[in-house]
């Protein structure tokens, strides 16, 4: 199977909220929570995670073209959503990944402990804030220009390049919505939940996080110190790759997880 000729997302609705659904590959179960930026750029490694599992990549609610339910307000709420999700679907010994928004959403579902989840992946993830009130751990999406975003979020920012002159109509409509509800679920406490940092305790799943080591949207030392609040978690360091390392080494991280999760 060709990385192009992934499965295109169908529809699935979960107690009233349709959503997309991609599935590829065959094996155990594997889910992937995308970042603010959606599931652009993550077919490579999609591919990858294929060739050893069944890979589940829902486009969240309010992204890509899923459908939004006006009472969806918080990360809470999607973790809930989640959690619903895998028991209409009837998941089970689920490998659980979560990339950057992802990896929040990923670790609010872990601290709620459901028993259908077997391991957990985290992947330069946001979600709590560790440094004092006046010093930002993670960088302004939403403030910082462009090009100053790309150099911090890609060692190569060629992967980051839009031209929005050259995008389609839908292409272009998926890229602001996503931004749309990045800024609905992350902006006010930016980019965390207050109370994630005392739950971590919580997760009873052998974790990896995986960290890109020139991440400059959130240093590796928040990585290490995200790490370290989860119990036994393992701490990987990406090389070659800064805020989506998934995106710039599809198959180095898809060996990870491969490894980590068998």
């Amino acid at each position: 199977m060709e990385a192009e000729t992934l499965n295109r997302p169908n529809a699935v609705e979960i107690n009233g909220v349709a959503v997309e659904l991609a599935k590829h590959g065959s094996g155990p179960t594997l889910l992937f929570l995308h970042p603010h930026i959606g599931l652009a750029g993550a077919d490579g490694f999609l591919h990858a995670l294929a060739q050893k599992f069944t890979v589940y990549a829902p486009s969240h609610p309010g992204f890509g073209r899923s459908a939004l339910p006006r009472h969806f307000t918080t990360v809470d709420d999607l973790a809930y959503f989640y959690l619903d999700l895998i028991e209409e679907l009837d998941l089970d010994r689920i490998l659980l990944v979560g990339a950057s928004f992802g990896g929040w959403l990923a670790a609010e579902i872990a601290v709620k402990a459901s028993p259908r989840l077997e391991r957990l992946v985290l992947i330069d993830p946001l979600g709590v804030r560790l440094s004092e009130r006046d010093t930002p751990d993670i960088v302004d999406l939403f403030a910082t220009k462009q090009s100053a975003l790309e150099r911090l979020a890609y060692r190569d920012p060629a992967h980051a390049r839009l031209d929005h002159a050259a995008m389609s109509e839908e292409d272009a409509f998926i890229h602001f919505r996503n931004r749309e509800s990045a800024a609905l679920f992350g902006w006010s406490p930016y980019m965390n939940d207050p109370k994630l940092k005392s739950r971590l305790h919580r997760v009873k799943l052998p974790t990896l996080v995986l960290w890109g080591d020139d991440d400059g949207i959130v240093k590796l030392p928040y990585g290490r110190a995200y790490a370290g609040l989860i119990p036994g978690a393992r701490f990987v360091t990406v090389a070659h790759a800064a805020h989506f390392p998934y995106i710039e080494q599809p198959q180095g991280c898809a060996q990870l997880i491969t490894a980590f999760g068998a």
